[in-house]
């Protein structure tokens, strides 16, 4: 109980559904981000925290939490092989990222099957279209010059519902739940 002996308000949770890279492939993602980093300055993403985000669904009232889980079990998890090949720069927002050229069919079905599951069950989410991408650096500086870097060959077994907590250090990422 709150002030004057009312109910505290839980606080909402911040929550997206992504490909979570294992130990190994995180740290091929870390050699990108270093090269990448030496070139265009910058923030870069902390190791443990890169993925792929699948589905944003920003602040989540706790409460809906177990209708979001059980949203995300109607889908069925694949396993396939995500090729990482394609270094990028978006100057609006000045991030350099890694993507697939030519990304898998079974990463756009995952990704049809969660939205579609998450809109049948009306959890809000954000609907801006997929891009297959891992967020490495924030805040490079535009002009820099793109190293050339090894493809790095991630093989997905699962998807997982990670929840964003903000410490003295920035973010951090927690693993909710997993599915595959």
């Amino acid at each position: 109980m709150g002030h004057a002996g009312r109910p505290v308000a839980a606080q909402p949770l911040r929550l997206f559904f992504a490909l979570w890279p294992d130990d190994a492939t995180r740290a091929r993602f870390a050699e990108w981000t270093r090269a990448i980093h030496r070139e265009s300055g910058g923030r870069a993403m902390r190791r443990e925290s890169v993925h792929l985000t699948l589905a944003f669904l920003g602040d989540t009232e706790p409460a809906a939490l177990p209708a979001t889980e059980a949203a995300a079990t109607r889908v069925t998890p694949r396993a396939f092989t995500l090729s990482i090949d394609e270094p990028g720069y978006w100057r609006h927002n000045q991030i350099a990222w890694a993507g697939a050229r030519e990304p898998p069919a079974e990463l756009g079905a995952l990704v049809a099957d969660l939205r579609t599951a998450l809109l049948e069950a009306r959890i809000p989410f954000d609907t801006k279209p997929f891009v297959t991408h891992l967020t490495l650096i924030r805040k490079a500086q535009p002009g820099f010059r793109m190293p050339r870097l090894a493809p790095i060959e991630w093989l997905v077994r699962d998807f997982v519902l990670l929840r964003s907590v903000t410490g003295p250090d920035g973010n951090r990422y927690e693993v909710v739940r997993r599915w595959g």
